[in-house]
């Protein structure tokens, strides 16, 4: 199937917007005027900023465009801002009753104004710093309006009442809310990429047309300084050579934290990464991620408040880079830290193996050393050698050294015998001596070693990434070439507006730029309108949100890249089409691809669906977010028990964290249920008493989550908001984030259609929902005794959590353990669940509990080690209890549990 016809039916799927969109109503009623630089009567838009502080909806626009004009032939009112920006509100520390305006993104001309000589003057206004109010002279605005298709009459400063009907233009600064961004077709761009050569080679093709051979595998293990799950490990190796990789999970499991390992380890394996969110949160929560760990400097190239950050940190771009013996020497500091943590782990492993075998000593039949006493004081290695090589019988001279060997294992043994009985007298002497190594150790402690491991690993994380910024930063990739194309990089940044930075970039050298700055950051917006149009630009493009976007919106983006990594969650919200199925089957059906209806279905198959049948999906299952309580009903219902929280611990075991508040009500009101909200609001204001911060208050309706946020902007001043760290919207507005506390108004009644309800009660948004705190949620309804999925919740959280019982598959030795434990009045727990780990047990309880390793684990030291570090991480104090360190006497090592404990 030829990409290029693909391209070309998307394109046609595209949806056109309308003038009267283009042109609507952008102020609104809540707007402050002022200059460019400040505010005045702005608290109350400085509080919603707050309240919305992952969404960045405030703007600040110039030239209003204010009065009575025709739109798509009708008469419309409209206040529209011929340039604008992204700003957030901060209070005037020397002016308290004035707030200060600050840059949050990009500049954004009237569409029919991109690229004009008049256009680059609506962006000049705001300047490089917005501190400055434009020239006096703004009789150009009155043509700048002609251009933009308004037939302006004058322009006045400040219209009167009398006049509001006429058209006028506003040459002032207003700060308002902007509900949405400016729509903008996809359609010109999908026609151009059809002409691109390469298109063949990209992420797109990939997604659409998988192959079935499936890529050699790297299972070198991941080379960046996070610390990975086992799931998360797997997730990037696959990742390495896979053209198109699936990364799902449940909320909080880890997801973006995956993401960012794998962008690292591609860069260590000298490739390029794009990163692509949907919102400027998503991809700002990533930067945050990637900024708590050393590594490569990221290009925020996008509509971001990050992006003058990044400008900072890269001057003017000509740097030289660090010498080559400076990266090397911390490249080979690099591997003897990864080295040294390998080596203590080793050793971990040595021991834990001898103490797995102690066991098998004890229950040795005596006769098979007897049979064979010269294997006492043998030397074992030499013996097992020949061992294998009297084994071997591939061939005459292969037969005739395994007789010999075989004649020297006899000699050695002192003994004639079969080589497999040998063997088990082989077995039982190695496990003999390395019983009577342990008992002159005096057991199995590895307290100090684990200890040092923790080191090791923390010095090899930061050694790690350590050098991957100095590689990445090294004078070998910054040559003459590669400092040129900063320079550019830098001038391009700083150009005003996205079509300058785009004409700027399309003319930067971009191999010896990616060479120099191989790891991208920014939005699905961002990357179409910004970046380079060519095919393959980057070696890796990675797609969080995936079951967010929309394919068009994808299509850019993917084709950018050679190799794909799509993140997501099915059983989160989706992207919202109004998409007419019968005019996708048509123009598949013109472009000759109607079999492709399943696939191309834009209004169906979001970016993630597309990716599930193109590649493998590793899927995250081991919850790091929220207390078990808030995770319980999720995993049960939304992901058949497969999500496990690795926050599980007595502190929280029994933790009731969900509270039901019901109010009564007989039926909404236009879209509000007032008996939820003031509940909610009362609860808010219980929390704020209290000193809680980190709070949310959401709804599923537009309607009741606006009449909790006129509430809360009511009764809470600004500091109160801030200090508090509150917001507030409606759960499409909150897919992505999190808070500490979380109050849900449902906005259902008794009375409500049916309709209502089935929309509160959705699975996908219900699963959103219920997911967003991470220590307690608040549910207000006006609802009784419900059915279907609303029910199922409320009787869930009527119910208090119980702590897990005891679980199976203990030990000999941890069963005496406990019941020796039992009488000294302490809790003592068997076999308890931590993620997708059990710890043997678990003495004492809430923050006091200790964690006590009493055995191997039976899948083998390795696994030991793995499940030590993801406790240690979780927050878990570990002690251990092995037979071997005590004289297989239970009592003692009870009573050293118990000091341990008491002592704490």
């Amino acid at each position: 199937m030829s990409t290029a016809r693909l391209l070309l039916a998307l394109a046609d799927l595209a949806p056109q917007p309308t003038q009267e969109r283009l042109q609507r109503d952008h102020l609104g009623d809540q707007c402050a005027w002022g200059d460019l630089g400040t505010v005045r009567d702005g608290a109350e838009l400085a509080k919603y900023d707050e309240l919305h502080r992952d969404e960045r909806l405030l703007r600040q626009g110039w030239g209003i465009v204010m009065g009575r004009t025709q739109i798509d032939g009708k008469t419309r009112r409209v206040q529209l801002p011929l340039v604008s920006r992204p700003v957030r509100l901060q209070t005037d520390p020397k002016r308290p009753f004035q707030q200060l305006v600050v840059p949050a993104g990009d500049i954004e001309v009237h569409n029919g104004l991109e690229g004009t000589e008049l256009g680059l003057r609506l962006e000049a206004v705001f300047g490089p710093t917005g501190a400055e109010e434009p020239e006096p002279d703004t009789a150009w605005l009155a043509e700048a309006a002609a251009a933009a298709g308004f037939d302006a009459e004058a322009v006045q400063r400040v219209p009167t009442q009398s006049e509001r009907d006429r058209l006028v233009v506003v040459p002032r600064a207003v700060v308002y809310i902007a509900p949405e961004v400016n729509p903008s077709s996809l359609a010109t761009g999908l026609r151009d990429w059809a002409k691109r050569p390469g298109i063949e080679q990209t992420a797109f093709a990939a997604m659409h047309d998988p192959v079935d051979a499936e890529p050699e595998a790297d299972p070198r293990p991941p080379q960046c300084p996070l610390p990975l799950s086992g799931e998360q490990t797997a997730a990037v190796v696959q990742a390495r050579t896979a053209p198109v990789t699936v990364i799902a999970g449940a909320p909080g499991c880890g997801k973006s934290h995956t993401l960012a390992a794998i962008a690292l380890d591609a860069i260590a394996n000298g490739q390029s990464v794009l990163i692509a969110a949907q919102s400027v949160h998503a991809a700002d929560v990533l930067a945050e991620l990637l900024d708590r760990h050393p590594g490569p400097l990221p290009v925020h190239f996008g509509d971001s408040e990050r992006r003058d950050r990044f400008l900072t940190r890269l001057g003017t771009g000509t740097a030289k880079g660090h010498k080559r013996r400076e990266v090397e020497r911390q490249q080979e500091a690099a591997a003897e830290a990864a080295e040294y943590a390998a080596r203590v782990e080793a050793e971990i492993a040595t021991w834990l193996d001898l103490e797995s075998r102690r066991g098998r000593v004890q229950d040795l039949p005596l006769f098979l050393l007897d049979d064979f006493p010269g294997l006492r004081d043998a030397d074992l290695d030499e013996a097992e050698r020949l061992l294998a090589r009297s084994r071997r019988d591939d061939g005459w001279w292969q037969r005739l050294r395994a007789r010999l060997a075989a004649k020297r294992l006899r000699r050695i043994a002192g003994a004639d015998g079969t080589t497999t009985a040998i063997a088990r007298a082989l077995k039982a002497a190695r496990d003999q001596r390395d019983a009577a190594r342990l008992a002159a150790a005096g057991g199995l402690r590895l307290a100090p070693l684990w200890s040092s491991l923790e080191t090791a690993d923390a010095e090899a994380a930061q050694a790690i990434g350590r050098s991957l910024h100095l590689e990445t930063g090294s004078a070998d990739r910054r040559n003459a070439a590669a400092r040129k194309a900063l320079a550019e990089l830098g001038t391009a940044l700083r150009s005003g507006g996205r079509p300058q930075r785009r004409e700027r970039l399309a003319s930067v050298d971009v191999a010896a730029l990616l060479r120099a700055m191989p790891l991208w950051i920014g939005t699905v917006a961002d990357v179409e309108d910004v970046l380079p149009a060519r095919a393959g630009m980057f070696d890796l493009v990675i797609l969080d949100e995936a079951s967010h976007i929309n394919q068009l919106r994808a299509a850019p983006v993917l084709a950018r890249a050679r190799r794909a990594v799509v993140a997501g969650d099915p059983r989160q919200l989706r992207f919202v089409s109004f998409a007419s199925a019968a005019k996708t089957a048509d123009v598949l059906a013109k472009h000759g691809i109607a079999d492709r209806l399943g696939q191309l279905d834009i209004g169906k198959v979001s970016a993630y669906d597309l990716a599930c049948g193109a590649g493998p999906v590793v899927e995250l299952t081991e919850h790091h977010r929220s207390v078990p309580h808030l995770i319980g009903f999720s995993a049960a219902k939304f992901y058949h028990g497969r999500v496990e929280p690795i926050t599980t611990h007595p502190r929280n075991h029994e933790s009731d964290a969900i509270s039901v508040h019901r109010v009564a009500a007989q039926s909404s009101q236009e879209g509000v249920v007032e008996a939820e909200v003031s509940r909610a609001l009362e609860l808010l204001a219980e929390l704020v008493d209290a000193g809680a911060t980190g709070l949310a208050v959401i709804s599923p309706f537009r309607a009741q989550a606006e009449a909790i946020e006129a509430g809360i902007l009511k009764r809470f001043d600004l500091e109160t908001i801030r200090r508090h760290r509150m917001r507030a919207g409606t759960v499409h507005a909150f897919q992505g984030s999190e808070a500490e506390t979380v109050v849900v108004a449902l906005g259902v009644a008794e009375g409500d259609a049916a309709g209502r309800r089935r929309f509160a009660a959705g699975p996908n948004l219900f699963n959103v929902m219920v997911t967003r705190a991470r220590a307690h949620l608040h549910v207000v309804t006006a609802v009784g005794d419900p059915d279907g999925l609303i029910g199922e919740f409320l009787r869930y959280a009527d119910q208090a959590p119980r702590s897990p019982g005891n679980g199976d598959a203990v030990g000999k030795w941890t069963a005496r353990l406990a019941d020796a434990l039992e009488g000294a009045e302490v809790p003592v727990r068997q076999a308890y669940p931590v993620g997708h780990w059990t710890l043997d047990l678990v003495v004492g309880d809430a923050e006091e509990a200790i964690g006590v390793v009493a055995e191997v684990h039976p899948e083998g030291p390795s696994a030991h080690v793995a499940r030590h570090r993801a406790l240690r991480r979780a927050g878990w104090r570990i002690e251990e209890a092995f037979p071997s360190a005590y004289g297989d006497d239970p009592s003692m090592a009870a009573i050293d549990l118990l000091a341990e404990l008491r002592g704490h």
